[in-house]
């Protein structure tokens, strides 16, 4: 058991949001939808889980059985209707399609389409991806969804973003590097010598694209 299992459940839910970030980013996870049941609801997680096992299942088969790279958020409805889930597309797919797919109730799919003129692929799935974090987020805090063993986001396998390290003698030489494989100088970027009350170790952050 953690020694302070709250502060351990926060770093959870940080270290998930940023994995379940990349993941999103790495794949263009720009389409959003949602999956309801119908009647009284589902209130039993381990069920949901199965569910969505079967969904993506005979989503993929619809869709010619290719590799299908996919995220999905479970929620617990505000009223007494149980759970619900969020799931992150790359590709369109017709409403009908995810709904003969989904034989429990209710579907719903968007592209992401509130941002600026001129965003990207990239930048939509940023956003789709800050919607499911959100959620994620909200998993740990609901005790109901702290069961053992239960995960509190699913990705398909074999679409991990991959991991990249460099070594340099200094961060500019780090980051010279790191532009060098991206062909652009990052559009964003922070150190924490810009922080007056940072107290961890020195840190960078940088960001390539839109």
């Amino acid at each position: 058991m953690a020694s302070d299992p709250e502060r351990s459940a926060v770093e959870a839910g940080r270290r998930a949001r940023s994995r379940l970030r990349r993941y999103c980013a790495a794949n263009r996870l720009n389409r959003l939808g949602t999956l309801t049941y119908a009647g009284a609801g589902n209130h039993d997680p381990q069920v949901l889980r199965e569910h969505l096992g079967v969904f993506f299942r005979e989503l993929r088969q619809r869709l010619g059985g290719a590799p299908l790279p996919y995220a999905w958020v479970p929620e617990w409805h505000k009223t007494d209707h149980g759970l619900h889930a969020h799931f992150a597309l790359g590709r369109y797919v017709a409403r009908s399609v995810v709904a003969e797919s989904w034989p429990h109730g209710f579907v719903h799919i968007k592209l992401i389409g509130d941002l600026p003129t001129g965003s990207t692929r990239l930048s939509e799935a940023r956003a789709a991806a800050g919607y499911l974090a959100k959620y994620v987020g909200k998993s740990f805090d609901d005790h109901r969804d702290r069961l053992a063993g239960l995960h509190r986001y699913d990705v398909a396998q074999g679409f991990r973003a991959e991991r990249v390290a460099f070594d340099g003698i200094s961060p500019s030489d780090v980051l010279a590097q790191a532009s060098e494989l991206m062909s652009a100088s990052p559009e964003r970027l922070w150190s924490s010598d810009e922080a007056d009350q940072w107290q961890g170790p020195p840190a960078v952050w940088a960001q390539w694209g839109r």
